[in-house]
């Protein structure tokens, strides 16, 4: 591009720019709430709701407003009215300026200058003047009971001194009127009165209505209640009837429900003894046969323990561990065929339980009779085995008797000293076999010894004696009498 058409063309954009901002300046708007007045060259000249270019230096302008004015009409003063009476009158006016140009040049040559409060003051001035005059052409009444008659009169009189302003009333209401000499209060008080007068006679009337038409309804109210409680009574009286005819009917259905019930218990009731004397029978067959098996049992258990007792007196001395060890598998094993059979006993007694409700009244003679012959044999059978069983007891099987129960013994020695919370011993030590709590075992050791003599007085057998005639014992002591001696003829040499 040529530098000179650029030149050119910035020169444009920026007189274009110059003549914008320019014309921004001098072109002034106002909106429709107010009239812009240019005055100067061209003479004066109003615009509203629009703008216009004002020429620098040629021409000036003012806004005004055209607004709505409220503002309130009240004297200061009393205003009296043709009857001479004194009233203060509180009135509220809404005034503007007309819209047309020549009240707005109006306005606008009386206003233009002025302050809005400034010129509400001189539109309050006229509307207090004429509402004066109004006022005292006027009585109290009208001005009180025709406030709109008032506002017409006043917005008519006004019309003219406000048009020659520029502004017309838009409305005008009497807001309060007072007065200090209770005028008012008491212009209505004839009329209260009367009033009043008409409304205790027409409350008297009502009352007199009320009360002959209160005697009239409550003598068709007794009427009707009357009529109420006889129909009432039958209907009661029909209930009643039902309800007895309903209970004897329940009543006949209830009783034979019951014989009905009683019958069909009666009958449940001999079924249930017959079903119970049934299985008593068997059950009690089947205790007896468990008290045969466990009988049994023990029998060939003593007979194991017999016969272990007897190996084990036997066996050498080396080989008494394994003695006891076999002893107590046989032991357990005992046990266990025990447990298994007590166990399919009860299963058994169980199972049969339940068979036996069918037949106990029939078989209970035959039971009884079976029971006691079965617990005859039973106990005779085994007063048998233990008979051989003692008969095969040796002078070995007696000594293992006894020395297994002298534990036993030594515990009921001692068991009296185990109920004993404290001991209180009061000794100086000086005893021949000690003092103090050594008596107590001395004594006790001396109760021990003298149970070998306490067997023997009851038994009429000496300890000594059979544990002699045990071969085992006897080895086993000889041996032992060996080793003692060897053990002194080495120790003779030595010295």
């Amino acid at each position: 591009m040529n530098p000179v058409t650029a030149v050119i063309i910035v020169g444009l954009v920026l007189a274009t720019l110059l003549a914008f901002g320019l014309i921004a300046r001098i072109f002034r708007k106002v909106g429709p709430n107010q009239a812009l007045i240019i005055y100067g060259f061209g003479g004066t000249q109003i615009v509203t709701g629009g703008g216009r270019v004002i020429l620098p230096m040629v021409q000036s302008y003012r806004e005004l407003s055209l607004e709505l004015m409220s503002f309130d009409v009240a004297p200061q003063q009393d205003l009296y009215t043709s009857q001479g009476v004194a009233v203060n009158v509180e009135a509220v006016a809404q005034i503007k300026v007309k819209s047309d140009p020549l009240s707005i040049r109006t306005a606008a040559e009386q206003f233009l200058s002025k302050t809005p409060q400034e010129r509400e003051s001189l539109i309050r001035l006229v509307m207090e003047g004429h509402l004066r005059g109004i006022t005292g052409q006027l009585t109290v009444e009208p001005i009180v009971k025709e406030p709109e008659m008032v506002a017409d009169r006043m917005r008519s009189n006004v019309a003219e001194d406000l048009a020659k302003m520029g502004l017309e009333v838009v409305s005008f209401t009497i807001r309060e009127v007072r007065d200090q000499n209770a005028y008012i209060e008491n212009m209505g008080k004839p009329d209260i009165a009367r009033i009043k007068k008409i409304a205790d006679v027409a409350a008297a009337e009502m009352a007199r209505d009320t009360s002959i038409r209160q005697s009239e309804t409550m003598r068709e109210s007794a009427v009707a209640r009357a009529l109420a409680d006889q129909e009432r009574v039958i209907a009661e009286a029909s209930s009643a009837t039902r309800q007895a005819e309903a209970q004897r009917d329940l009543d006949l259905k209830r009783a034979e429900f019951d014989a009905s019930v009683k019958k069909q218990q009666a009958a449940a009731d001999k079924a249930y003894d017959i079903q119970a004397n049934i299985m008593q029978q068997q059950v009690i067959a089947e205790q007896v046969g468990v008290q045969r098996v466990e009988r049994e049992e023990q029998i060939r258990v003593q007979e194991a323990e017999i016969s272990r007792r007897q190996r084990e007196l036997e066996a050498t001395v080396l080989k008494s561990a394994e003695a006891e060890r076999r002893r107590i598998e046989l032991l357990a094993e005992a046990q266990r065929q025990r447990t298994i059979l007590e166990a399919g006993g009860r299963a058994d007694a169980t199972r049969a339980e339940g068979q036996a409700e069918a037949d106990v009244i029939r078989l209970r003679g035959q039971s009884e009779a079976d029971i006691i012959k079965a617990k005859g044999a039973s106990e005779a059978e085994a007063m048998q085995l233990k008979a051989d069983a003692y008969q095969g007891y040796n002078e070995a099987a007696i000594v293992d008797r006894i020395v297994a129960n002298l534990p036993e013994l030594v515990k009921g020695m001692s068991a009296p000293l185990s109920n004993v919370d404290r001991i209180t011993v009061v000794s100086t030590g000086d005893g021949a076999n000690g003092a103090g709590l050594n008596q107590i075992t001395t004594d006790l050791a001396k109760m021990v010894a003298t149970a070998p003599a306490m067997v023997e007085g009851l038994t009429g057998l000496k300890i000594t004696d059979l544990m002699e005639r045990v071969p085992g014992l006897r080895e086993q002591a000889q041996a032992v009498d060996k080793v003692s001696a060897n053990g002194r003829g080495a120790a003779s040499k030595r010295q």
